[in-house]
């Protein structure tokens, strides 16, 4: 299935939570905290008073509790608004 966002929206891929410590302690999925970071899979063309300024491939981080979730191929995805991208990650 292909999704092309619309307006100013992304569409974006959740990074997988680290479930080992460096010490080598695992972490139970109920007990890690969500980070929210993700990566720009598809943009939409942006709006006149909402630009796009990710890229796809770009890593971002984005406000907890926003966007739709979407199931894309069997793995979990976002849509979000432009203004729920809070940082770029270099």
């Amino acid at each position: 299935m292909k999704i092309k966002p619309l307006a100013d929206r992304v569409l974006v891929k959740n990074d997988k939570a680290e479930t080992k410590t460096s010490g080598g302690i695992i972490i139970p999925e109920a007990a890690q905290e969500k980070t929210q970071t993700a990566t720009v899979i598809a943009i939409g063309p942006g709006t006149e008073e909402n630009k796009i300024t990710v890229k796809p491939g770009d890593r971002i981080m984005y406000d907890k509790y926003s966007g739709t979730q979407v199931k894309i191929d069997g793995e979990d995805h976002l849509i979000l608004k432009m203004n729920d991208i809070i940082a770029v990650i270099e």
